[in-house]
């Protein structure tokens, strides 16, 4: 019997983990896992190849896990779970002949060519040029922005920060709200406002601008509120137009004309709003360089492995450490 791999995505909630058959990316035996029902990483991975029954002669020897925190170095430590391990350690105690531990945005970059086109949606028609980067962006508990190359043998993922580059107001509205921002803050990154947090920040400095009292106290109430609250709305439609601006600026500095592709948990809870708002309007208003952006296409992704087949890709990717 072939012996599987080991993929995962984990974040500070869950541990998402699958098992893939050499030279596949499609992840099989998918089971998610409470971080908070587990000591470690050793733990939960051993609850769960006894879940599906793939321990002792049957566990995999190969694995790529990624998470959601910086990765370098030896030691992992999550940003939003108490989860903390040595590389080396895990590889010893799992007998795993390949561990590869990766940044959670850099697998869902990697796993975008491997999205089926049914869980892509059309934003901005384009024609994505041949050999040319892909921009891959996505609002969630941060703002991931990471790039993807198409190299001679396998997909080149360009992790970056993206996210904390300074926020860019371009018009009065946006004026007050950076400097409603920046009192609180002082500098002021664009994940402060492209983010779960982010969107709910929004909605109280559009509260406050208006001399209102918020009623919403999370970024969900104020989504499900956007139909019959015009504060609610506005800030809906402001996130999505500031998102625009933000993905056509790094649309440039990258040279993305593979095409831009929206990704995370948030954006496919907004897709109504995506076609009533000034995204595409704000991706493309670009001056001089307007007909660039224009030009470039643009999809949403509502897949929800992404991460799982970005993990897949990166097990036997050399471009990967």
């Amino acid at each position: 019997m072939t012996r599987p791999a080991l993929i995962g995505d984990i974040g500070g909630t869950n541990a998402r983990l699958a098992l893939v058959t050499p030279g596949a990316v499609e992840p099989q035996h998918i089971l998610s896992l409470p971080c908070a029902d587990y000591a470690g990483l050793v733990e939960a991975v051993r609850d769960y190849l006894a879940r599906v029954e793939h321990s002792g002669e049957l566990a995999p020897r190969e694995a790529c896990l990624a998470f959601a925190c910086p990765i370098r170095g030896d030691r992992v430590t999550m940003t939003n779970n108490p989860w903390t391990f040595s590389r080396a350690e895990v590889q010893g105690l799992l007998e795993l002949t390949l561990f590869k531990v990766i940044n959670d945005f850099t697998a869902q970059a990697l796993g975008v060519p491997h999205v089926a086109e049914a869980d892509r949606i059309e934003v901005q028609p384009g024609e994505a040029a041949p050999h040319a980067a892909r921009l891959v962006i996505g609002p969630g508990t941060g703002l991931g922005v990471a790039g993807l190359f198409p190299g001679r043998h396998a997909w080149i993922p360009l992790p970056t920060e993206g996210g904390h580059v300074t926020f860019a107001p371009t018009d009065e509205r946006e004026q007050n709200l950076l400097r409603h921002f920046r009192n609180r803050y002082g500098r002021v990154s664009v994940e402060r406002l492209l983010c779960g947090q982010g969107l709910h920040d929004l909605y109280l400095a559009h509260c406050s601008l208006k001399g209102a009292n918020p009623v919403h106290a999370s970024p969900a109430e104020v989504t499900a509120a956007a139909d019959v609250d015009p504060l609610a709305r506005d800030t809906l439609l402001r996130f999505l137009k500031i998102l625009g601006d933000v993905c056509g600026d790094a649309a440039l500095t990258l040279g993305a004309r593979g095409g831009v592709f929206l990704c995370g948990g948030i954006l496919p809870r907004l897709l109504d709003w995506l076609p009533q708002s000034r995204f595409r309007e704000a991706f493309a208003a670009k001056g001089r360089l307007g007909a660039y952006t224009a030009a470039i296409p643009v999809h949403l992704i509502t897949a929800h492995l992404t991460g799982l087949l970005g993990a897949a890709e990166a097990l036997h990717n050399e471009e990967v450490q």
